[in-house]
């Protein structure tokens, strides 16, 4: 049994679940067994090789070096994101680096992060760095945001799991030391 994990149309060089098999033996118990078909560094590589030559070919304006169409490292995360197919990896990363161009990414200065961080667009996170976000936290969450919460959470999927409501004081011990401490967040 096979299980694919792409709409319809989409390519995708192997299912994630490559093998379920069940098999039961004479004393009643059953044997449950999963292969794991995300590729092995080999076959990452020839995609990642794949994904760098679509895009010389049809995106030849992108930019090259760290973050440009070239940078093995950010195809693999696009790759590992659009559950190895090339043709979505595509997509989605000449998404990001036109948008990084666009943005300014190389004339990022902190003040400009700050301002951005102010407008609470963290959907960047989602379209443009796939995987690279270890946790969304909302602190000290009214009351009301809950039920929305519990709305909102199955049309997130896997992504749901990163999202943590805490306290200021959590925050200031699990996330902080004296010197990093933030003054908004100081007594």
């Amino acid at each position: 049994m096979a299980l694919r994990m792409c709409p319809h149309g989409y390519r995708q060089p192997q299912p994630l679940i490559s093998a379920v098999s069940f098999t039961k033996s004479a004393s009643r118990s059953f044997r449950f067994s999963v292969r794991s078909s995300i590729p092995e560094s080999g076959q990452s590589r020839k995609l990642v090789l794949e994904v760098k030559e679509k895009l010389a070919k049809d995106y030849r304006s992108l930019p090259l070096g760290k973050y440009g169409r070239d940078d093995e490292e950010m195809i693999l995360w696009f790759l590992k994101d659009r559950r190895f197919s090339v043709d979505e990896a595509v997509g989605k990363l000449t998404k990001a680096i036109k948008w990084r161009q666009n943005f300014g990414m190389s004339e990022l200065t902190e003040e400009k992060v700050k301002r951005v961080a102010e407008t609470g667009k963290f959907d960047v996170f989602y379209y443009y760095y796939p995987k690279r976000l270890g946790e969304v936290l909302f602190v000290e969450a009214p009351f009301v945001f809950q039920p929305v919460w519990q709305l909102a959470k199955p049309l997130l999927k896997s992504y749901a799991s990163l999202v943590r409501f805490c306290s200021v004081e959590t925050v200031r011990k699990e996330y902080f030391t004296e010197e990093t401490v933030p003054t908004i967040f100081k007594n």
